[in-house]
């Protein structure tokens, strides 16, 4: 899939669902890589916050993010539009502390955007690739979300509420799906919910045409008129009225779907659209929010890894250990590369056994063995030694001497029975003789050292 933006500007007005507050939010199309971000506008200075899940300041009935003192309220279903419409790079300007919350679903953000249309900006899209079950549980919920590995992003919600409105709901979402579905279901909430919510300084601005409100047959209606009156709600017996055929009127399934609707914008703040099928027993925010941070995490792993070699012990090598030799002056207990598994014009992957046996540790660190990191870039250099030298003509007859090592690394310690994988590649063209490469060292799903290296091919005298 490749990346997207909007054609165009586009604005909505509306209200707050908690502030009470009238605003005007804006998606303003961005280029390639730039991702999601909010902003506030009415500020003297714009803050510009990410849509990451490190900024996350509050799951409360909402999913709020903030960054110093500047928080924006209620993301969630504008991130959902856009994330269930594979919209990349956009801008969220919000002139107010809070998106509006139009009619509590996503529907006129995705139908506008849907409207409008989208660029495709011809640059591949990272993802959130689940490549193994990752799975989370809040214990005082009973929310609990998994992730299994999939071709495409499926997200599958299930609820159940001791209640005889709702009771047991399921509803599921795939990419390859129609997303007006999902973005048309509201937000909800229980009549008996309503004070405790207005207590703590909440559901401002909510009313019949932005909530499905839910009244179980033996709510006490003298309670819900004191609710009401207490939220400013003047037609008390109009909208009493307006909840009952509103309730009457719901979809079977409207409230699985809108845990669906706000999974889909909760987990968006993983950093980048997934790959994986998740499956979520009574999600909510604050559920979704610890789940995304165990996805993002998965995603800055992935970032780190993305060109790691992969490496089959199994598999015919390119060169052996005494085919190295053919390349390389240098011989035990100097000589660093056990073999090369990978060979092309501008990348060279070698492999380097660590075992006890090393020479050097009886005298480094010998109670504590740990590989230097000297060596570690002397390893590399070895490696690009033999990729240096595979742009020349009889190898033997020239030698690569390094010239200086830049922005090096060491990340973790390398120990007896490590397999380091050693990868160079060409960071330019090779001009008169010099080589500038970059070097990285991994053991199983970690960089243990990086570094810039520089070296010169030099004949060897007669």
């Amino acid at each position: 899939m490749t990346q997207q933006t909007i054609k165009e500007t586009l604005s909505w007005e509306g209200i707050g669902l908690h502030s009470g507050q009238k605003s005007q939010m804006t998606l303003v199309p961005q280029e390639v890589g730039y991702g999601i971000k909010f902003s506030r506008t009415d500020l003297e200075v714009e803050k510009i916050i990410p849509a990451d899940v490190k900024y996350v300041s509050s799951t409360i009935r909402g999913t709020n993010i903030k960054s110093g003192d500047v928080e924006i309220m209620t993301i969630e279903h504008i991130l959902s539009a856009l994330a269930g419409l594979n919209v990349s790079n956009v801008l969220v300007q919000v002139d107010g502390v809070e998106i509006p919350i139009l009619d509590g679903s996503a529907k006129l953000f995705a139908d506008r955007i849907l409207e409008t249309g989208l660029v495709d900006q011809e640059s591949e899209s990272s993802f959130v690739k689940i490549d193994e079950v990752i799975s989370y549980k809040d214990e005082e919920s009973g929310a609990e979300l998994i992730a299994f590995p999939s071709d495409t992003f499926e997200v599958e919600a299930w609820i159940d509420y001791p209640s005889q409105v709702i009771g047991h709901q399921v509803a599921s979402y795939k990419s390859t799906d129609n997303f007006s579905e999902i973005a048309s279901a509201r937000t909800f909430v229980f009549a008996e919910d309503l004070k405790g919510l207005a207590e703590q300084d909440l559901i401002k601005g909510g009313d019949i045409d932005n909530a499905v409100v839910l009244l179980d047959e033996d709510f006490d209606e003298q309670e819900l008129e004191g609710v009401l009156k207490s939220l400013g709600k003047t037609d008390i017996q109009q909208k009493m009225s307006d909840i009952k055929i509103g309730q009457s009127e719901i979809d079977p399934d409207e409230m699985a779907k809108h845990k669906v609707l706000d999974l889909i914008g909760d987990l968006r703040l993983a950093g980048a659209p997934i790959q994986g099928r998740i499956i979520a027993k009574k999600p909510g925010h604050k559920a979704n929010v610890e789940f995304a941070k165990k996805l993002r995490e998965v995603f800055v792993k992935q970032k780190k890894l993305k060109g790691k070699p992969t490496y089959d012990p199994n598999a015919q090598p390119v060169y052996n250990a005494e085919e190295v030799k053919g390349f390389l002056p240098h011989r035990y207990p100097f000589l660093l590369v056990d073999k090369v598994t990978e060979l092309s014009d501008t990348h060279v992957v070698g492999v380097k056994n660590v075992t006890m046996n090393e020479q050097l540790f009886t005298g480094h660190f010998p109670d504590n063995p740990v590989f230097p990191g000297v060596l570690q870039m002397e390893a590399l250099a070895q490696t690009g030694g033999i990729l240096a030298l595979n742009t020349v003509e009889d190898p033997k007859k020239w030698d690569t001497y390094f010239l200086k090592m830049d922005s090096v690394k060491f990340k973790k310690m390398v120990l007896p029975g490590d397999t380091m994988i050693l990868k160079m590649e060409l960071l330019s063209p090779v001009r008169r003789g010099i080589v500038h490469m970059q070097g990285t060292v991994y053991v199983g799903d970690s960089i243990v050292s990086e570094g810039e290296l520089t070296a010169q091919i030099v004949k060897r005298p007669d």
